[in-house]
């Protein structure tokens, strides 16, 4: 029979500084480890099952020796049930390490997936939309809550009371919210449904955002009054205005024209290439240059890596061109020049829709057709630009009324 161990009182436990293991007694196979750095740890050598185990019970003097002994007789009872206390201790350290996984929040979640927005986006402004929005009518309501916990009555609280008042940012907001949820669920933060889906689930409850909001249009300006405004436009100075004879020239997108750098422009061979990083379909974008267009493009002076930039360099802010707008006494947007064009292209001419919807780099809806259509059509959409720009540099006749016969007397 094993000699049992003398027990030692906590005075002669604390004495104990020279490397080794000792037993202190009390309760069989306890022991207080000393390690060659002077730290001490209690240890309960016992059998569990077949194994041999070395089992830790906390660090001394944090656990004091009337602790350890308590543990010590807890975990041989264990034992003695057949319970194996480290594999026990492993599972509830799962279990806590898996539970705090699960009680990340929505605000929490919504961070990574702005942040990988804001690696993604063409422009930091797409970013920021989707956080102020978020933090605007999201966090209220769902910022603290665990992700897990997030429920379809939630989504609800958020959208519900403004969605038939603000309609598209209630859209936008619900889209946004699904794919914080997405990404709590694709990293293991919670399982199921995602209670902002549209399909199947939202649209059972809330109005088609189509039914209770009307499209708004960007202003546009009517086909015969490109001329005189052309005429207008040319007559401004300033880098602003040039940018935006150059947008209409090219029926091109405010922000792909001021994010234009020269390295994009092929004046030899006449052709601007936007990358696919600064289109809003991410497909790299071949513009054919017309006469106008490349005669704007050699007048400018290079004073930056960016073909518009202002006086100091820097490329042209988002509403510079909407300022030569007002000057001019417009009422129309930037972007609604596209629309003009397209108008012009299918009232004024025969070129086929397919052509006048690639000028625009307009996604191709119709997955069969994208399928097939593997060229750019250059050619004929260096015909279309050239014609526009001619169009755009002549003035309409006004009609007059005119009377059949004199008034008579």
């Amino acid at each position: 029979m094993p000699k049992k161990a003398r027990e030692l009182s906590a005075v002669e436990v604390k004495r104990l500084t020279e490397p080794g293991l000792y037993a202190v007694g009390g309760v069989a196979g306890l022991q207080l480890q000393v390690s060659k750095t002077g730290a001490r740890s209690w240890v309960l050598r016992i059998t569990v099952g077949a194994k041999r185990r070395d089992i830790g019970l906390g660090g001394y003097p944090d656990t004091p020796l009337a602790s350890a002994r308590e543990k010590a007789r807890e975990a041989r009872e264990k034992i003695q049930q057949g319970i194996d206390p480290v594999a026990e201790r492993r599972t509830l350290r799962s279990a806590l390490l898996a539970q705090q996984v699960r009680d990340i929040t929505f605000e929490q979640c919504a961070a990574q997936v702005i942040k990988k927005k804001q690696a993604e986006s063409r422009s930091a402004k797409h970013a920021q939309q989707w956080e102020n929005t978020l933090k605007t009518y999201a966090y209220p309501v769902l910022g603290k809550m665990a992700i897990t916990d997030v429920d379809l009555a939630h989504v609800l609280k958020v959208l519900k009371p403004e969605w038939e008042t603000k309609t598209e940012t209630m859209t936008r907001l619900r889209q946004r919210i699904e794919a914080v949820i997405a990404w709590a669920t694709a990293h293991g933060h919670r399982s199921g449904d995602n209670p902002a889906r549209w399909k199947g689930n939202l649209d059972a409850i809330l109005p088609k955002p189509s039914r209770v909001t009307k499209v708004k249009h960007h202003k546009a300006l009517p086909i015969d009054d490109m001329g005189e405004f052309m005429a207008s436009l040319r007559k401004q100075k300033g880098t602003a205005a040039l940018c935006l004879e150059f947008v209409i020239l090219t029926a091109t997108r405010s922000n792909e024209a001021r994010g234009a750098t020269w390295d994009e422009i092929d004046l030899a061979n006449r052709v601007w290439v936007i990358p696919a990083n600064r289109m809003k379909a991410e497909k790299e974008h071949r513009v054919p240059l017309t006469d106008k267009a490349v005669a704007l493009l050699e007048a400018l002076p290079r004073v930056s890596d960016a073909v518009f930039s202002s006086r100091r360099g820097r490329p042209l802010s988002e509403n510079s061109m909407s300022g030569v707008l007002k000057r001019i006494g417009v009422d129309a947007t930037v972007h609604g020049f596209r629309s003009t064009f397209r108008d012009w292209a299918a009232e004024r001419t025969s070129y086929p829709h397919h052509v006048c919807e690639m000028a625009l780099a307009h996604t191709i809806k119709n997955a069969a057709e994208a399928a097939y259509r593997r060229g750019d059509l250059m050619e004929k959409r260096a015909k279309l630009m050239q014609d526009w720009a001619k169009f755009c540099g002549t003035i309409q006749p006004k009609g007059e009324v005119v009377p059949l016969r004199k008034a008579e007397m």
